[in-house]
């Protein structure tokens, strides 16, 4: 299965994956299915939120400063799915784990199963996670975004 990998040898710590992943959830769209403004998507009342978060180390040295980007594993043993009282995350066949939001109550049972601390308290109080921009079936939008090409969508053994 494909995933999202990152080299933080090479993460800059720009948080363009960030905007970019919080820009793709915006729903207000062209005829061509084009995004239309990222500017009036984050001037709302509520900003759209990233499922990807950027993370910084600074050490006692400037050359131990280390960035580098959280996002969900899609485990092959997915605690958060196995902790979910509701029901409300899945596995799908091809591996990606989805939040369904109507089963979701925001319990947040899901961020305690996570090892990785990968999962997001979203403006509704549920629960928002990487889902690999299937919604949009392409390349997520936190790799195309990527200046540095930190982030990469591969399959690895």
């Amino acid at each position: 299965m494909k995933r999202v990998y990152v080299n933080e040898d090479v993460c800059l710590g720009c948080h363009l994956c960030e905007y970019e992943c919080a820009f793709s959830t915006v729903k207000d769209r062209d005829d061509t299915g084009k995004i239309n403004n990222m500017f009036k998507a984050f001037n709302r009342d509520v900003s759209p939120k990233s499922k990807i978060r950027i993370e910084e180390l600074n050490g006692d040295n400037p050359e131990e400063k280390i960035n580098f980007a959280v996002s969900c594993r899609h485990c092959e043993t997915p605690y958060c799915v196995m902790g979910c009282i509701t029901g409300a995350l899945s596995q799908g066949e091809d591996g990606v784990i989805r939040i369904n939001h109507d089963k979701c109550i925001g319990c947040r049972t899901c961020i305690v199963m996570c090892p990785y601390g990968c999962l997001v308290i979203n403006n509704d109080k549920t629960m928002l996670k990487c889902e690999l921009c299937t919604e949009h079936n392409e390349t997520p939008a936190c790799v195309k975004a990527c200046p540095n090409r930190a982030i990469v969508y591969e399959e690895r053994e």
